[in-house]
């Protein structure tokens, strides 16, 4: 005896039912209309960042001179001691 009532809207085989078809029918262009503008919206926002760090110089940031000798480091024994 299942614990849980199996659904009507899909099948054995866990296909969708002529039922369930039907009963998404009035959203199909509802849902693709939604989808469409938020995957709009991101694009622009992705486009839009995109143009903004473009448009950067960076000449305010300061770049040190190149040394000429590599930094000094401690005399480290192999062995750790």
């Amino acid at each position: 005896m299942p614990i849980l009532k199996r659904s009507s809207y899909y099948e054995n085989d866990y296909r969708q039912s002529p039922a369930l078809i039907r009963a998404r029918r009035p959203y199909i262009f509802k849902n693709a209309i939604t989808g469409v503008a938020i995957m709009s919206f991101a694009l622009g926002v992705f486009a839009f960042t995109l143009k903004a760090v473009g448009q950067d110089t960076f000449e305010d940031v300061v770049v040190p001179d190149a040394t000429s000798q590599p930094p000094k480091t401690p005399n480290v024994q192999a062995g750790g001691r």
